[in-house]
């Protein structure tokens, strides 16, 4: 099978210091220590397990490259995205917050669960704005550890992403616009109601708490990483491609391996749609700048037009590169990791979830990108699929079959 070439546009960062220590400001973020115990927190939920880590070795043969991993998030829990492991965790965290204010110590995630909450907790509203999968996070850590929930979603969103939050037991409001503009809803009617924002970027309020704890969550998708490789005697990877979107995810992953490996970290590199390239923007500028006119994209989660600021403090010292790409890219992928047509396992990848393997495989089909991210026979990628079919119909639309027909 000969892959289709689809145009793709690389951006070095002009901050990048890959000799730079992970120091006090980076743990200020995110840290190995934190990590530590969110990964003994989430460990202890039901229904926890790594994610698979899936090797591709026909897609490196036919890239020319040494090895091709893929991080499979479609396996997170019942949620089907990397975003079970932020929302749910910062959730958790707002009630601790809540309960040791008025007295009543920290509860245990057991405890919540077994519904032994204290008095305080009576009453509290959690909310989010998001496209999907972060407000799914926020939805199901809410009914797991007992307070109501409110989650805003704009106009693109689609109605089979909104049936897969509801049935968490969430309430959804609808905003007119983009995704920037439900942020900016949800934090007015938040303030106004006395509710606890459960963001993953930042929503306009100077509290930026919770999208480092949903951060902090996201590095243990790098200790599975690291774990599974060892287990396989695999030697570390040389990239890590990763969807961009505000950076949380980005950033979580980044933070982990540098403060573990320095400057021996591997190459990192974001991936966006071309409409929203804020990460692209950002990296060349050398300092926050948000994406210009419409951002709605076919990668529905990717459709960011501002960064998080609680991840630029990783992101602009740190990420090595931005890669942009059409919509176009993102849909064939998903054609080629459901129908495997090198051999390898098939995997059932969403919108979002493909970018960064229709990234690799621009990157690897373009001489010049090839070239400037040392894409060689002895690279070792490991490719994030940040979220499996979250929208069964868009799949199938895509795809041509269900998701229940990939079998990995």
């Amino acid at each position: 099978m000969t892959l289709k070439r689809f145009e793709a546009a690389l951006t070095r960062n002009v901050g990048l210091d890959r000799a730079r220590p992970y120091g006090p400001a980076e743990r200020a973020v995110a840290s190995l220590d934190a990590l530590a115990e969110v990964g003994a927190e989430i460990a202890g939920w039901p229904g926890y397990a790594p994610t698979p880590l899936v090797a591709q070795p026909g897609l490196a043969a036919a890239l020319g490259l040494g090895e091709v991993w893929l991080k499979d998030e479609g396996a997170r829990f019942s949620l089907r995205s990397f975003k079970a492991l932020g929302g749910a965790y910062a959730v958790l965290e707002a009630i601790r917050d809540r309960t040791e204010a008025a007295g009543e110590g920290r509860p245990s995630s057991a405890d919540l669960r077994a519904g032994r909450r204290p008095a305080s907790l009576e009453g509290m509203t959690v909310a989010c704005a998001t496209d999907g999968n972060h407000g799914r996070s926020v939805a199901w850590g809410a009914g797991m550890f007992g307070c109501r929930c409110v989650i805003y979603l704009h106009a693109e969103v689609s109605e089979g992403r909104e049936r897969e939050i509801a049935r968490f037991g969430a309430e959804i409001r609808r905003v007119p616009g983009d995704y920037d503009e439900s942020l900016r809803v949800c934090a007015e009617e938040a303030a106004r109601a006395g509710w606890t924002v459960v963001a993953d970027t930042s929503t306009g309020l100077p509290d930026d708490t919770a999208p480092r704890r949903v951060m902090q969550g996201y590095g243990l998708i790098a200790e599975e990483v690291e774990a599974a490789l060892a287990a396989a005697g695999a030697p570390a990877p040389t990239h890590v491609f990763v969807p961009a979107a505000v950076g949380g995810l980005a950033a979580g992953l980044l933070a982990t391996w540098w403060e573990r490996r320095g400057a021996e970290r591997p190459v990192f590199v974001g991936v966006e749609p071309r409409q929203a390239d804020c990460l692209s923007r950002s990296l060349a500028a050398g300092r926050p700048v948000a994406a210009e006119g419409r951002i709605d994209s076919f990668m529905a989660c990717l459709a960011a037009g501002e960064l998080s600021p609680a991840a630029w403090p990783i992101l602009g010292p740190g990420m090595d590169w931005a890669l942009t790409l059409p919509d176009a890219a993102a849909a064939e992928a998903m054609r080629v990791l459901a129908d495997a047509p090198f051999g390898d396992p098939p995997v059932a990848a969403g919108e979002s979830g493909a970018a960064a393997t229709a990234a690799l495989i621009a990157a690897a089909s373009d001489a010049e990108i090839r070239a400037a991210l040392d894409l060689g026979p002895e690279a070792r990628v490991v490719c994030i699929c940040s979220e499996g079919a979250t929208d069964a119909e868009t799949f199938r639309a895509t795809v041509g079959r269900s998701p229940d027909s990939v079998v990995a």
